[in-house]
């Protein structure tokens, strides 16, 4: 799963990175020091070969003679690895000489095919003696007189002194690194978290803006972030004038048309009954879908801004309170959640909310109840889960309707009960508001035992992650 914060994208990079250095680092000076340390025991081989050939000849009775002092005890400790060996070449018949270490053992010899010597007339081999020790082998062949007596000389060594200097080091080496990886990963996290504090800062101003704390990104910003900080203010504020200008265009249309729609309903009345009823009943309807589509057009232009903003409490109480003036034998009662912040204007609250109450209030006997709270998603019935959502519900204890009354009573114009007052376009523009805001309506039986109405609205959100 893809990662979602930049800051930890950054930090698990730069770890891996780092550990993917550190480790070849590792690798690579393990393998040098192991050359060195393996090119350094060869040389030691080599001087202490050359101190035996310098302390042997042969003798006036074809025998080899010498005493090699190397100054080493382990040449002198039985089964240590150390030993040198020289032995004749040729015809004459010498005894060979070798350290006490070796005792009566013997090195076998390996064939010139598999370790042949080289330009010095040297050849090194790895070899292992009747104790187990894992030996490396230093051999030449020397001539020792005028009349070509020859002797091949051998030097060996025990391994495990390689192994042990190099296990020695690369113990600390890998501590060293790991200690060097474990303070730079922190220094790398606080160089990270520190470069990337600005994004920070203007994710906090961005915050600020949804919560309508603010209404522009304010503070210096580095000149990398600061250009999107500028760009964002830039649409905010191109975005404030498209709403007020869409607002204007809005409030004028309306006006324009309000006029002449009086008219037209003043004359009708003057004429008779049947024509007037006609006109009357058109420009009604004309009335009607002119307050929506200019209602719908309003909403679009300022649906998405980040400036359509309305804190609950305040507007609910006020719409209680006047239902209560007008209404003064129903009781109205307010239930809802503290710090719910609709994301709509105050009128289109206002007109939704007002128009529930004003039916509630027309078919209740003696109750109706106003609840706002928090609703996730999926309670709202919407596809935009990443959205807020605050659920309104109002019930009364009136007749209620039916299962099939409920779909007529969304038509716009229709008027179940002719005997109360009303022209039949509450509910339908709760309905269409609702749907522009792309929130959710729908009618059912109360608890109380009236209607039950529950309209589901957005809400400012407010991103922590």
């Amino acid at each position: 799963m893809a990662l979602k914060s930049l800051t930890a994208r950054v930090l698990l990079l730069a770890t891996l990175w780092s550990a993917a250095a550190l480790i070849t680092i590792a690798v690579v000076i393990s393998a040098l020091y192991r050359q060195g340390v393996e090119r350094g025991f060869n040389n030691l081989l080599r001087a202490q070969l050359y101190n035996v050939i310098n302390s042997v000849s042969v003798s006036d009775g074809n025998s080899l003679a010498g005493n090699p002092a190397l100054g080493d005890l382990r040449f002198s400790q039985p089964e240590s690895g150390w030993y040198w060996l020289v032995e004749p070449l040729g015809s004459y018949g010498a005894a060979p000489l070798a350290s006490t270490s070796l005792g009566m053992a013997n090195l076998p010899v390996p064939g010139l095919e598999e370790y042949p010597f080289d330009e010095h007339y040297e050849r090194f081999y790895p070899m292992e003696d009747a104790s187990g020790n894992r030996l490396r082998v230093a051999e030449t062949e020397v001539v020792l007189d005028g009349e070509g007596r020859a002797a091949r000389f051998r030097v060996s060594g025990n391994l495990e002194v390689v192994e042990e200097e190099i296990s020695f080091f690369s113990t600390r080496l890998y501590a060293a690194l790991a200690l060097f990886g474990f303070g730079g990963l922190v220094v790398n996290g606080l160089a990270i978290l520190y470069g990337l504090k600005p994004l920070d800062r203007a994710r906090r101003a961005l915050e600020k803006i949804r919560g309508g704390e603010a209404e522009r990104i304010e503070g210096e910003f580095p000149r990398e972030i600061q250009p999107l900080a500028n760009e964002i203010n830039a649409l905010i504020d191109s975005n404030r004038r498209i709403v007020e200008r869409a607002r204007m265009q809005v409030g004028n249309l309306a006006h324009s048309l309000k006029t002449p729609i009086a008219v037209l309903l003043n004359e009708a009345r003057t004429l008779d009954k049947t024509h007037g009823e006609v006109v009357v009943s058109q420009a009604e309807a004309m009335q009607g879908q002119v307050t929506s589509y200019l209602n719908r057009a309003r909403i679009a232009a300022q649906r998405d801004s980040v400036l359509a903003r309305t804190d609950a409490e305040p507007v609910l109480e006020r719409l209680v309170r006047v239902m209560r003036r007008l209404n003064p034998e129903t009781e109205f009662r307010l239930e809802i959640a503290p710090g719910l912040t609709f994301a709509m204007e105050q009128q289109d609250v206002e007109e939704t909310v007002g128009n529930l109450l004003e039916n509630a209030a027309r078919f209740a006997k003696t109750m109706v109840l106003l609840r706002a709270s928090h609703a996730d998603s999926a309670a709202s019935g919407t596809d935009s889960g990443r959205r807020h959502w605050i659920e309104v519900t109002v019930d009364d204890d009136g007749p209620g309707l039916k299962p099939d009354q409920i779909g007529e009573a969304l038509k716009r114009g229709t008027r179940l009960d002719e005997s109360k007052p009303g022209t039949g376009l509450g509910l339908s523009i709760v309905k269409e508001i609702s749907n522009e805001y792309q929130g959710a309506f729908g009618l059912s039986r109360a608890e109380i035992g009236g209607l039950k109405a529950r309209l589901v609205l957005p809400a400012v959100t407010r991103d922590t992650a």
